[in-house]
């Protein structure tokens, strides 16, 4: 008669239930690693968003540097440019 645990000890039942939980962290930390990243602050700077418009193309040059000029006009009090 094999016994209680199919002869497995209590070494041999610490080391399936520490398996079993590196397994599901392993999972969790792929699935967590594998969606976009999301910025503890919550959101983009306007900065930020414009950067990431001028580099995908969707803003010229020109656009660029009026709407930088702005930006930095706004934090800064002045009236900005126009």
């Amino acid at each position: 008669m094999m016994g209680y645990g199919w002869g497995m000890g209590f070494g041999g039942w610490m080391f399936m239930g520490l398996f079993w939980v590196v397994l599901i962290g392993l999972g969790a930390w792929l699935v967590v690693a594998l969606l976009p990243r999301v910025r503890s602050g919550g959101s983009e700077t306007p900065e930020e968003i414009l950067d990431r418009r001028y580099a995908r193309g969707e803003l010229d040059t020109e656009e660029y540097r009026r709407a930088r000029a702005e930006l930095t006009a706004a934090r800064t009090g002045g009236t900005g440019p126009g």
